[in-house]
């Protein structure tokens, strides 16, 4: 599984949610919002056995016709990505833990959250996933629970599918979450092979540690 690719599956998917929250613009002036980054807790990457790639910053700028006039909208993304080295036997080891948090701007206009992420169910950003990753499939919803992020209830869903790694298919699990944090939407990723038992409470451990702002 490529970590890359999941990071450009979820890029992907803000891109088309977001494509359709430009109607209220006016004006020649492009509107800009920029989302602040996201991050898990060093303490609690260490202690699951990931390692950090980074952060970088996907930038969303469209130009539109409105009212018979262009207008455009800039909206940065911060996406935050994390694998882990395991195990597989046969495969030998490979990195296939991954952990991906993206922050993504509200756009909220007079008191109006714009951004539609808000309003999508976590079976609906599986979806973007799934559509968009050509080596996930057969994605279906196993079970919910609740845990705290920065001081929020989210639910945490957890998905089983299939991913395909050089040429074999392997079972894998899914856990998404997403919450706001002031004027940004916190989205966290996790994806393991189902065979490693223990790795769902890394995976948790991680999104309970996330971060947003991320401290100095």
């Amino acid at each position: 599984m490529s970590n890359r690719r999941v990071v450009a599956a979820v890029a992907v998917a803000l891109l088309l949610s977001t494509s359709g929250c430009i109607g209220f613009l006016t004006g020649s002036e492009a509107l800009t919002f920029t989302a602040e980054p996201a991050a898990v807790a060093d303490s609690a990457v260490e202690e699951a056995g990931y390692e950090s790639n980074g952060t970088r910053e996907l930038t969303v700028n469209r130009t539109f016709e409105v009212a018979g006039q262009e207008r455009r909208v800039v909206a940065t993304n911060q996406v935050t990505s994390y694998d882990k080295s395991l195990d597989l036997g046969p495969l030998g080891e490979t990195r296939l833990g991954v952990f991906t948090v993206v922050s993504t701007p509200a756009v909220e206009i007079a008191g109006q959250t714009l951004n539609p992420i808000g309003q999508f169910s976590n079976a609906r950003l599986v979806e973007f996933v799934q559509q968009r990753y050509s080596g996930l499939s057969d994605i279906r919803q196993v079970s919910e629970r609740n845990i705290t992020v920065q001081g929020t209830e989210t639910t945490v869903t957890k998905f089983a599918g299939t991913a395909t790694v050089e040429g074999r298919e392997i079972d894998v699990f899914v856990h998404v979450t997403k919450y706001r944090d002031g004027e940004d939407f916190v989205l966290a990723i996790g994806v393991y092979p189902q065979q490693l038992d223990g790795e769902e409470e890394n995976v948790l451990s991680m999104m309970r540690a996330l971060e947003h702002p991320v401290s100095d």
